[in-house]
């Protein structure tokens, strides 16, 4: 039997709007799709396709399944459970720290919101840093809204209305750079966190900081020292979630956000490289909430996707989700295969593609936008924002969209722009992202030096080429 179509199907299922393929089309809205293709693929900033090696180990992972088995509840919870220990074990924790899985990391928000609002039972005011470098639907969810039409449990639902238990929840934007594009320092973020702290703490609020490891840019605000001190500062008013979806970042970093009693926020499409979209929320067991969770959760998740020892989730409803745990799966595989690389494997193709990048950069005469390439840390080194606003045609950031688009049209996939640089006019400048992935990296790793050079800089070349040819009059 040829898993390929059913597959296919299964990973566009069991989520929303933004994993779907439109008839007689072979994306979703990102251009990733749900089956290997030979693409150049450097979008794992924004979404990736599914590796030939992950479709695979699907197709093996369904053909073991016993008949029925992916609309069984019962296996639906044994998977999950199982993927539960795996992720513990990828990520080098132990059974102190719980999982809870969603169909995105979009969808995890929820899962913050509901956990600081059941933990402390007051009304919640949620500061979001630098709404416009987290995902697009993250604005509405951390205010407790649904960000789109339809929801994993395919019911019907108006974005932007209140999900059930949320509608006192006051969502606070924290910019994360200046007028200029330039990044706030760990510092004034946290003054800034310590002044709005304050004043809504005094207002009978609890406040939930949602911090970034890794933004669109590969931001981190603030720093571990900083977080100790708004812990010190605020004590039980105060709870943390640190956004890592973009999961550029080692086991001993997560521990240490963990060890402090943050949740964190992983996902499995970014820099794991698996298909679009699956997340996993981490939280420290001795966070376990014993209020029960928002009512409205129950057309979010379902019970199987929230630890067995949770009482409080038990108003979620059963059944299954088929596309989640192959997403999920999927994810697991290339995490996994990923870890077995020696660290000398992956430096080496990590810091290559950072010397191709910067012969991009003087080609494109483009700049880099911090912290991109600053360092070796893998939010630094495996994703390059570039600055086009010094090219040819000084391209705004809606000729940076055209851009994209005309790539990814050549099979040259990018990640989306971001708007983090401005002209003097105030208008946002154009920037596109080039990122590695787990399964790029492992896929380069069997190159030799000389080999691996060659072909990133081809690789860079045949962007510089399309770019060139897309900024000429009447081409984009």
């Amino acid at each position: 039997m040829n898993n390929e179509p059913f597959l296919s199907l299964m990973l566009t299922s069991g989520g929303d709007s933004r994993i779907l393929v439109p008839t007689g089309q072979n994306t979703n809205r990102y251009g990733a799709s749900p089956y290997p293709r030979a693409t150049l693929g450097y979008a794992s900033s924004t979404a990736n396709d599914i590796s030939l090696s992950a479709f695979g180990h699907l197709e093996k992972f369904v053909s073991r399944a016993p008949a029925g088995a992916l609309s069984d509840p019962a296996f639906y919870t044994q998977t999950l459970e199982a993927q539960r220990r795996r992720l513990r074990d990828v990520w080098g924790l132990e059974n102190d720290v719980d999982v809870i899985f969603a169909p995105s990391g979009t969808d995890l928000e929820f899962v913050a919101l509901a956990l600081a609002n059941a933990l402390s039972g007051k009304r919640v005011a949620n500061i979001l840093l630098g709404q416009d470098e987290v995902g697009s639907g993250c604005v509405f969810a951390a205010a407790g809204q649904f960000f789109a039409n339809e929801t994993a449990l395919e019911s019907f639902v108006q974005k932007g209305s209140y999900v059930k238990g949320f509608e006192d929840t006051d969502l606070i934007n924290l910019p994360i750079r200046d007028e200029h594009g330039q990044p706030f320092d760990s510092a004034t973020i946290t003054a800034h966190l310590k002044a709005i702290g304050e004043q809504q703490i005094s207002s009978g609020r609890h406040l939930l900081v949602h911090t970034v490891h890794g933004s669109k840019t590969g931001l981190i605000l603030p720093d571990l020292d900083d977080l100790d001190q708004l812990h010190a500062c605020f004590g039980n008013s105060i709870s943390i979630v640190v956004d890592a979806c973009q999961c550029r970042l080692e086991p001993g970093a997560v521990r240490a956000y963990l060890d402090r009693g943050a949740m964190v926020m992983l996902s499995g499409s970014k820099f794991v490289g698996g298909p679009p979209f699956s997340g996993f929320l981490l939280v420290p067991s001795r966070e376990a909430p014993h209020r029960n969770l928002a009512k409205g959760l129950s057309k979010l998740f379902r019970r199987a996707e929230w630890p067995v020892a949770w009482q409080c989730a038990e108003h979620l409803p059963g059944g299954t989700n088929p596309g989640l745990i192959l997403r999920v799966e999927a994810a697991l595989f290339e995490m996994e295969r990923y870890r077995l690389l020696p660290h000398e494997d992956r430096n080496r193709v990590i810091n290559a593609f950072g010397n191709a990048v910067h012969k991009l950069l003087s080609r494109l005469d483009a700049d880099l936008v911090l912290p991109a390439l600053d360092g070796p840390a893998l939010h630094q080194s495996t994703l390059a924002t570039l600055d086009l606003s010094r090219c040819h045609g000084q391209p705004d950031f809606a000729t940076a969209q055209r851009w994209c688009r005309v790539l990814s049209a050549r099979g040259l996939r990018l990640g989306q722009p971001v708007k983090c640089r401005k002209f003097p006019s105030g208008e946002w400048a154009g920037t596109l992202r080039i990122s590695l992935s787990m399964p790029l990296i492992v896929e380069l790793s069997d190159l030799s030096s000389e080999k691996l050079d060659q072909r990133l800089e081809n690789d860079m070349a045949r962007i510089a080429d399309v770019l060139e040819a897309a900024a000429r009059p009447g081409v984009a």
